[in-house]
């Protein structure tokens, strides 16, 4: 299974269509945006999902600090894709299962309830041989969070329970395209160029 992952998009179109064209062209199975979909002062999602649905491409998504549950509704509802916070998608033998938002900015989810969505969602895989954490924000005592940003306990007490094969991220436009190993796990901070993960 080949996966385009991305976050932190912000509403930008143009760099979506080169993406979708680069999905195309790496035959990509399933592109993944986790979070921060719209654009940032005015909350626009226009052209962010439609590039990929036009090549036939299956996205599931999750919602960042800056979007509005009407703007990732709109989305599932208008392109029909997967909101996987709080569900999981699962395809031949890989699980994704996911929690948006943030332990900051204007849409908030505490670290307690991070955990315990992602929890009830990771029940739901039992069987799966290999599985994707798929959050917005990075865990803590991440070097994803630069020292600067601490990160959610809520995510990575799930990392270090679950130990996913893979976790992605984003939330930090700094360390966009960084990786990590955590326990087991490969972290990742997609960003908006993306990454290429195969499975």
């Amino acid at each position: 299974m080949k996966i385009l992952a991305l976050s932190d998009v912000h509403g930008d179109g143009p760099a979506m269509q080169e993406m979708a064209e680069k999905a195309e062209k790496e035959q990509v199975d399933l592109v993944l945006l986790a979070g921060d979909i719209a654009e940032e002062l005015t909350g626009s999602v226009e052209g962010v999902i439609g590039p990929f649905k036009a090549k036939g491409i299956d996205v599931g998504i999750i919602p960042g600090n800056h979007d509005s549950m009407a703007n990732i509704n709109f989305l599932t509802e208008h392109y029909d894709i997967k909101n996987l916070h709080g569900y999981v998608l699962k395809k031949g033998n890989v699980g994704i299962f996911g929690c948006g938002y943030a332990n900051v900015g204007p849409h908030f989810l505490d670290d307690e309830s991070v955990f315990n969505t992602l929890q009830e969602t990771h029940e739901q895989l039992k069987g799966i041989k290999k599985k994707i954490m798929l959050t917005h924000t990075h865990p803590q005592e991440s070097i994803l969070g630069l020292g600067m940003f601490p990160g959610c306990k809520g995510v990575r007490k799930a990392l270090d329970l679950f130990q996913p094969d893979i976790h992605i991220c984003g939330h930090i436009h700094e360390t966009e395209g960084i990786e990590e190993v955590i326990g087991k796990t490969r972290v990742i901070n997609v960003g908006k160029k993306g990454k290429i993960i195969e499975l």
